[in-house]
């Protein structure tokens, strides 16, 4: 695992320690003395990790921290802080600027080592998102930093895996209000809950007494319902093995008995942004997929994604011996309907279009804008017949009604053309019931228009 790691101490010697304890384990490091050389170089090398030191003349680490999460194009930068002080109050401090965790002067190796491959690991998920997605701007999810109010104030709801009594008491007292908590002291349990709510976080003490904390943890990391599920575990001091396992585990997070409410409430609502940020990044993605195979206007799947899938269908009916049939539909002098109304009352006619014939069809037909005033329509298990029987009921449907756009200012009858294309041998293509219908298609509108063809001449 290799990164590139920006390390931030106004002492040289602290600077050239920690550089040399990562640069051992290949990792890249870039080094800066104070909080402005570091915004430069972030700015300019875009690092994996940022090692910050807190106690810096001028600008200290929680200031620089909070330029850097309050910058739309770092605030995804991982950011451990790095300080001689060990009292709750600076911790939260920092949690609440926007660090991700901290390490304590003298710095541990196993420590330093455990969060910084748990960051990256979490850092490689992020930048795998952002480079899948749109751009920032498209996304929305640039006109507010996600490390803002916005995303951590709203309630979540945690689920609780811890079977001591007073331990269970603190944390709901810490968490609740606002925030729901699902307890359970049964690791079984848990596990069922969790694949079965939406969580926002997990919360799991080490020291159950019947089962291995990280086992749950290993557990729930390895479920499809649940790995995104950021996880934060209740540790006792002395147990840095354990946390350094849970960490390579994929614990996103920790806290030490004894347990500090504000501390407690600081972390979780860290973990909150978080993974409401990663969130969005991953509807961001699939609204871009969906853009990608459906059809803007009618919201109907494009010919891309038509294309794709009749040679799916098509496979599977071949190998079942099952029959499949192709539509072609064409709306009827379409062109003068733009020609005389103007194009936004053809696109309202193509949405009517859509919806009319949407409602014409069963469950596993496939609906699709083909192009233009073309729509497409793949049949499983259907033979010539009975599509025969249901493209002229949709044709009726088209025609016997008028579309009314405007509210009634604009009312056009219109009418359907149709072309089905069927299997016919064990050796057609998917492109040749595509021809049929095409052929068909074309038939029908020599023919007068306003008619379905299923064998074309």
């Amino acid at each position: 695992m290799s990164a590139r790691i920006l390390v931030v101490d106004d002492i040289p010697t602290n600077a050239i320690l920690l550089e040399a304890r990562l640069t051992a384990e290949y990792f890249e490091v870039l080094t800066a003395a104070n909080g402005p050389e570091a915004l430069e170089a972030i700015e300019k090398s875009k690092p994996d990790i940022v090692l910050l030191d807190v106690m810096m003349p001028g600008m200290d680490g929680f200031e620089v921290c909070r330029h850097i999460k309050s910058n739309p194009l770092t605030q995804h930068i991982p950011v451990i802080m790095v300080t001689a002080l060990d009292q709750s109050e600076d911790r939260i401090k920092g949690l609440e600027a926007g660090a991700d965790d901290f390490l304590t002067k003298p710095v541990n190796d196993i420590a330093l080592l455990a969060r910084v491959k748990s960051l990256v690991r979490l850092k490689t998920i992020t930048d795998e998102l952002r480079l899948r997605s749109v751009t920032g701007e498209e996304m929305g999810i640039l006109e507010n930093s996600p490390w803002d109010s916005n995303l951590s104030a709203i309630p979540g709801r945690i689920l609780l895996v811890e079977d001591n009594i007073a331990d269970a008491r603190l944390v709901c007292a810490a968490l609740s209000p606002p925030h729901e908590i699902i307890q359970e002291s049964n690791p079984v349990e848990a596990i069922m809950k969790a694949a079965e709510v939406s969580l926002d976080l997990i919360i799991v003490s080490l020291n159950l007494e019947a089962f291995d904390g990280l086992r749950l943890c290993s557990q729930l990391k390895s479920l499809e319902r649940t790995r995104q599920i950021p996880i934060l575990i209740i540790i006792s001091p002395g147990e840095d093995g354990r946390l350094v396992r849970g960490l390579d585990l994929g614990v996103n997070d920790y806290i030490m008995r004894p347990i500090d409410e504000n501390e407690l409430f600081a972390r979780a609502r860290t973990q909150f942004r978080r993974k409401r940020y990663t969130d969005k990044l991953r509807q961001a993605l699939q609204d871009t997929i969906e853009r990608a195979v459906r059809d803007g206007l009618t919201g109907l799947h494009n010919r891309r994604y038509m294309e794709t899938h009749m040679k799916t269908l098509f496979e599977s009916a071949m190998n079942r011996g099952k029959d499949l049939s192709f539509l072609m539909m064409d709306i009827d002098l379409f062109k003068a309907v733009n020609d005389t109304h103007g194009h936004d009352v053809g696109d309202k006619v193509l949405i009517e279009f859509a919806q009319r014939a949407s409602k014409g069809i069963r469950s596993n037909d496939l609906l699709c804008r083909y192009g233009g005033e073309e729509f497409a329509l793949i049949m499983p298990d259907t033979g010539k017949d009975v599509a025969f029987q249901i493209a002229d009921r949709m044709r009726s449907a088209m025609a016997d009604a008028p579309f009314v756009i405007d509210d009634g200012k604009i009312v056009l009858n219109i009418t359907m053309s149709v072309g089905i294309g069927s299997i016919e041998s064990p050796m057609d293509k998917p492109e040749d019931i595509m021809k049929r219908a095409d052929k068909a298609l074309y038939q029908a509108k020599r023919e007068g228009r306003n008619r379905v063809i299923a064998n074309a001449a």
